[in-house]
């Protein structure tokens, strides 16, 4: 890769995403690419195996010599596919590309889906971090959610987990849920808690179009319960040692996702498998620097299709113009509690800092964001009421 650097900086870091779009069920709130096969299905391993490689083919000339420092394997239901799937594939893409020492691997597991000692040999195929779809322990929430495990599942996919030798840990579970009360949410916080994870991801669930939720939808809590949920989940968590570093997520010291991380601070990722969506810093023949995204042919048979057709994966691309790199940054970086150095935006912009500072004032004076003239950050305010700081900060890009 050239040496030059990208608006003064060198390339951001790079990460791999691989989406795996199948599931036993598709849950009502969910609006990812992920299509329901039903319990027992015979997937067809092999052939996404060797799409996956070609679309990854496809794509190294684009990250020629840039090391990876995150994988994550994202569904759908990743946990449906074996464990050689994931130790094949591994191992090919260590020909294809280098790793870093401590690069993080993540796998996406539902509970409902994992059978005894599969997770033993996903950690022998090389995957060191796990994050299992809890969402609940409560049996009457679950069914609402479409979930196809019980509490108890959880509990014993954790055991599973810790037993195969995972000691990086994440639980996803979800609040402001149908029907839910401050107690039940906390009661769902008390038992993850119990479990010891070393991250736990607490969001809210919200009414997304194109889902059935979104055409039917549940009574959900109102809102002055919705931020007891929150102001009393907060206190527990930072009580049970998990510090909040971004608005959903909570870590033990040192255990911040470091995919996640690469997102928020505005790193780049390549995207392969049926919908996956990329982010890339790109140098042309011409010296120019560019950021594309781009997205891959979502539906899983024409993914599958696209592995003898001279169109390959690719079913779009866009340019970021440098109109939209002020909120495309800021919509990542101010996520994260700690922000970013001040001195990130006008490297990934490529805009005067002048221009920025004209609305900084506007946005410490709503109490958005941290009187820190050296950094980029909410407030615990700016956290609440998001889209209002990105509205002042992200202008600043375009006046």
């Amino acid at each position: 890769m050239p040496s030059q650097a990208y608006n003064g900086k060198p390339l951001p870091p790079l990460a791999l995403y691989v989406h795996l779009p199948w599931c036993v069920r598709k849950c009502p709130y969910c609006d990812f690419n992920s299509h329901g096969v039903g319990r027992g299905a015979e997937l067809p391993e092999a052939e996404y195996l060797a799409a996956l490689l070609d679309d990854l083919d496809a794509d190294l000339p684009l990250v020629a010599g840039r090391p990876l420092v995150s994988i994550f394997f994202g569904g759908g239901t990743p946990s449906l596919m074996s464990a050689e799937f994931y130790s094949r594939f591994l191992a090919e893409l260590a020909k294809r590309l280098s790793l870093a020492g401590n690069i993080e691997i993540t796998l996406e597991a539902n509970p409902g889906t994992v059978e005894r000692g599969r997770f033993l040999g996903y950690r022998r195929a090389g995957i060191n971090r796990l994050s299992l779809g809890v969402q609940s322990f409560q049996g009457d929430q679950l069914r609402a959610l479409g979930r196809i495990h019980s509490g108890d599942d959880a509990e014993a996919a954790v055991e599973e987990a810790r037993a195969a030798g995972f000691d990086n840990l994440n639980l996803d579970l979800m609040h402001g849920l149908p029907g839910q009360t401050p107690e039940l949410a906390l009661s769902d916080l008390e038992r993850g808690l119990a479990l010891a994870p070393e991250h736990l991801s607490w969001y809210q669930l919200t009414l997304e179009p194109n889902t059935e939720f979104h055409s039917h939808p549940p009574p959900l809590p109102q809102e002055e319960i919705l931020w007891e949920i929150q102001d009393q989940g907060h206190a527990r968590l930072e009580a049970a040692g998990l510090s909040r570093y971004e608005i959903s997520a909570y870590a033990c010291p040192g255990r911040q996702s470091q995919h996640n991380l690469n997102y928020w601070r505005f790193g780049d990722y390549l995207g392969i498998g049926a919908g996956a969506h990329g982010k890339l810093t790109c140098v042309e023949d011409t010296g120019r620097w560019r950021i594309e995204r781009r997205w891959k042919t979502r539906q899983p048979e024409a993914y599958l299709a696209r592995r003898h057709d001279l169109r390959g994966f690719v079913a779009g691309r866009n340019e970021v113009v440098d109109a939209e790199l002020p909120l495309e940054f800021s919509m990542n970086a101010l996520r994260l509690v700690e922000g970013v150095p001040l001195s990130d935006w006008q490297a990934h912009t490529g805009r005067a800092m002048t221009l920025l500072e004209k609305r900084l004032g506007a946005a410490r004076n709503k109490g958005l964001l941290v009187e820190d003239v050296t950094r980029l950050q909410a407030s615990s305010q700016g956290l609440l009421f998001l889209n209002e700081l990105l509205a002042l900060v992200s202008d600043a890009g375009g006046k």
